[in-house]
């Protein structure tokens, strides 16, 4: 029934597959806007009913002992509440759920179950709402996800649209919170689907379009944070944001780890799982009787950091307070984002260091605060691997062009550091430690165990590489292969003649004798061996955009041995992920 929808859909508006697909991810755009809009109003609403104050009170110290030394109650009660919603109604809610999705688009097609985004919603509105230490980028993203999913299954679209779709919602949900549709796109592209196709291009994009212009029609067109005045004042400053930089890289990498440390601790404790997320609120409310700017997102603090109205020694405390916060929240099993507690620790860790140069070079450095607003793209950028993303959701976040230069130095020595000490990001470690390793869209551990020689094709056609161009053309329709093998007299590889590489001459008849094989042939050729894993030879196919690879000798790289094709590696890599899936 869904399917004839779907087909009598594209045929009443003539619909070519393509459109219909972006028409989906228009829609899926819109709805992640609108459930952004309800998931921060419903934010409102909890932090109201368990606070009784705005969200100001997260930000400031009190001095009221009645509330303060009641404080660790809140959390705690937010915590009973999400318990059962996370490890009953639906278990991808716990956590940060950007995992999540990556796992569901590597290696379930996209499926994501339509519940998954009521109990991320919920649960995550609660958590934040009772002073959580955690974002709502995450839980947003895996919402927008959960819709795009959602809407790929009830039109029951093949796995790879579904992915798309999957990418769409993700897309919208950094576009809507963060009014950063760049960076949406980017997010989606770079650490979601691991492809930056046009098919898939168009669609993301459409998307995060949609959600933007919704979210900016209701909330306005207004940066996430007001910043003050910026300038580079000195080249000397280039060298010091590169220090912060790996500084922040190695910050990134101790959140990294100290957050799956604190996760083992909590799995490990023998008490009913459903109280665990209680007795991490508890423990969170305790260290907020001391430095309540660490409940919640933060933001607040974030905005006095960059107009450097906090001292640099609470900045230095504020830095370790919030890593445990964030890690007693989400390790504990609480459900909300990774990326504003980022944002935090990058903030409050970078408004030190300015204050520190600025004090020791006052004639070449920038306000502190500067140093703030970078110092929050080096930690996304340490934590989450993806620099790009980092560097363009903080420019979109204070559509402040003048910090360019400081951003792009400082993301990519963040993200160098924290790769070099620590392989995986916060995003993939979760995933690694189940034997899953996800690199552009695909479990590497599944490709890694298997080599080209059992997918490869023995029985392949060759042509003489002195073969005239007419001849040519008439083995091409002979036959329904689109790709030959050129080799000289002794069968040595000289390389591969595609239909592209010739359909220039179609229409050039003077040349049908004059122009032979060996004129044709690419002088280097991309081949792979059969004892390589084919975890290799994906990477081959994505770095030349490849449809098929020679096989050759181990010993010898000019006698070929067989063919392995792109769609031959994908259609194993399907087969033995079910069965991975299975057992």
């Amino acid at each position: 029934m869904r399917v004839r929808w779907a087909i009598l859909l594209q045929q009443k508006f003539r619909f070519s597959n393509t459109n219909f697909l972006l028409l989906l991810a228009g829609f899926v755009g819109m709805a992640t806007a609108f459930g952004a809009l309800g998931f921060a109003a419903l934010i409102e609403y909890f932090n109201g009913l368990f606070f009784g104050l705005t969200d100001q009170i997260l930000s400031e110290p009190t001095s009221r002992l009645d509330f303060k030394y009641w404080l660790p109650i809140i959390p705690m009660l937010g915590g009973l509440l999400v318990g059962p919603i996370v490890f009953k109604f639906a278990s991808e809610a716990r956590g940060h759920g950007v995992p999540e999705v990556m796992n569901s688009v590597a290696r379930l097609g996209g499926i994501i179950r339509p519940r998954v985004a009521a109990a991320k919603t919920i649960a995550s509105a609660i958590c934040i709402g009772s002073g959580g230490s955690a974002g709502r980028e995450g839980p947003i993203v895996q919402i927008g996800s959960a819709i795009g999913s959602t809407i790929g299954q009830v039109f029951r679209m093949s796995g790879d649209r579904v992915k798309v779709l999957v990418g769409c919602g993700a897309a919208a949900g950094i576009s809507a919170v963060f009014n950063a549709p760049i960076a949406g796109v980017i997010f989606s592209l770079e650490i979601i689907l691991g492809d930056f196709a046009m098919k898939t291009f168009s669609p993301v994009i459409i998307s995060s379009v949609v959600a933007s212009v919704v979210t900016r029609t209701f909330l306005g067109n207004h940066p996430a944070f007001d910043v003050p005045e910026y300038s580079l004042v000195s080249a000397w400053e280039v060298p010091l944001y590169l220090v912060m930089g790996s500084l922040l890289g190695g910050l990134g990498v101790g959140f990294t780890r100290t957050l799956t440390f604190v996760e083992d601790f909590f799995d490990g404790l023998k008490m009913t799982p459903m109280l665990k997320p209680a007795l991490g609120g508890l423990l969170l409310g305790g260290l907020a009787i001391l430095y309540p700017q660490v409940l919640a997102d933060g933001y607040e603090t974030i905005k006095l950091t960059l107009y450097g109205e906090i001292a640099v020694g609470l900045l230095l405390v504020l830095v370790i307070m919030k890593a445990i916060a964030t890690c007693l929240t989400l390790g504990s099993g609480s459900s909300g984002g990774i990326f504003a507690p980022s944002l935090f620790m990058g903030a409050v860790g970078g408004g030190a260091f300015g204050v520190l140069v600025n004090h020791l070079f006052p004639g070449v450095t920038a306000t502190p605060g500067a140093y703030a607003l970078v110092g929050m793209a080096g930690m996304v950028a340490a934590t989450t691997h993806a620099p790009i993303t980092a560097l363009l959701i903080i420019f979109e976040m204070t559509s402040d062009y003048r910090i360019i230069l400081p951003l792009m130095v400082t993301v990519v020595f963040s993200a160098l550091v924290a790769g070099r000490l620590f392989k995986h990001s916060i995003y993939t470690v979760k995933l690694a430690r189940r034997g899953i390793e996800i690199k552009g869209g695909k479990d590497i551990n599944v490709l890694r165990s298997h080599r080209v020689s059992e997918i490869m094709e023995r029985d392949f056609e060759t042509i003489p590489e002195s073969t005239p161009l007419i001849k040519i053309f008439t083995r091409l329709e002979q036959t329904r292969e689109s790709y030959f093998i050129v080799v000289d007299k002794k069968e040595r590889i000289k390389g591969v003649i595609s239909f592209q590489d010739i359909r220039s001459y179609l229409s050039q008849h003077e040349l049908d004798y004059l122009v032979i094989a060996r004129d044709i042939v690419k002088p280097e050729t991309v081949t792979v061996k059969g004892t390589d894993t084919l975890e290799h030879a994906y990477q081959l196919f994505g770095v030349g955009d490849l449809s098929l690879l020679p096989v050759v000798e181990a010993e010898d790289s000019s006698r070929i041995v067989g063919i392995l094709r792109r769609e031959a590696l994908l259609g194993y890599y399907n087969r033995q992920l079910i069965e991975t899936l299975r057992k």
